[in-house]
């Protein structure tokens, strides 16, 4: 469990005032006994610094008994407050301010919810678990603003899932101006996922379909073959044709090899929830 607040001497100043802002933004108050503003100001930081359980270190200076380290930050007026950052101070403020201020000073400041959603988004897929990255992805894709490093990695996903034509969507939205090397880098991974051959089988299938595009049998067979080689939404389209037709098409077989699929994703996979919702349309 992270410590959310530390009184600083010099015996402890380098460790958590330089070598922690290396792992997280450090605050630092420097504050006085006789100092009202002081006192009025601490019990908002440490408020925060509760509610935000660990996000930040919340260093405290007495000034007065630290004289040294408050001359070496060059404080002249209490109190003062500082975010250090990797080492050297980037922000801060003089004199008592309102929560909402500081709140401000350390949004600027603290990882966003997507940063820490793409990051355990990459353990689970050096994991193998590329489904439950993927959900993480798309919620951060979302919430982020479709930003262009979490796009890339939510097209790279959909890559290693099989499910180009959703990758090539994403990626067809970032901007120009953001498209830089890892945007290259996905898009080739895209292309030469495209362009990789299809199974034999697959192939064979696809092409007797566009010829009997009405053949309910042929359109089984290439479902249940796409849902071998994890072509999980190109078996659903299929399955959920059949379905819309007859919902209990094959004596139920079709059925149960469409909620296998969805078994597969996951209840959570986003592609899962889409077509759960479409099989409840037509039960209900």
């Amino acid at each position: 469990m992270q410590t959310y607040k530390v009184d600083i001497t010099e015996a402890n100043a380098k460790a958590q005032l330089i070598d922690e802002s290396f792992n997280r933004p450090v605050m630092v108050d420097f504050w006085a006994d006789w100092c009202g503003p002081c006192k009025s100001l601490m019990p908002v930081l440490e408020k925060l610094a509760e509610e935000y359980a660990g996000d930040f270190l919340l260093a405290k200076v007495n000034a007065d008994e630290q004289g040294m380290i408050a001359a070496q930050f060059g404080v002249r007026s209490l109190p003062t407050v500082m975010i250090i950052k990797d080492g050297r101070p980037i922000d801060g403020f003089v004199g008592a301010q309102p929560e909402t201020e500081v709140r401000n000073l350390l949004d600027k400041h603290l990882p966003k919810p997507w940063d820490k959603q793409l990051d355990d988004a990459a353990r689970l897929r050096e994991e193998g678990d590329n489904a439950g990255a993927l959900v993480l992805l798309k919620d951060a894709y979302a919430t982020s603003n479709q930003r262009a490093d979490i796009a890339c990695a939510l097209a790279e996903t959909y890559i290693v899932l099989n499910r180009t034509a959703e990758a090539e969507a994403i990626l067809a939205k970032v901007r120009l101006a953001d498209q830089g090397p890892a945007f290259e880098q996905v898009k080739a991974m895209l292309e030469l996922a495209q362009n990789a051959e299809k199974a034999p089988e697959v192939h064979a299938l696809e092409q007797q379909l566009q010829a009997e595009p009405d053949n309910q049998e042929v359109k089984f067979q290439l479902a249940v073959q796409y849902s071998q080689h994890e072509y999980h939404r190109d078996a659903l389209e299929l399955l959920y044709q059949l379905l819309q037709k007859n919902l209990n098409a094959r004596d139920g077989e079709v059925r149960k090899v469409f909620t296998d699929v969805l078994a597969v994703l996951g209840k959570k996979d986003p592609l899962a929830v889409e077509f759960q919702r479409k099989l409840y349309s037509l039960l209900y």
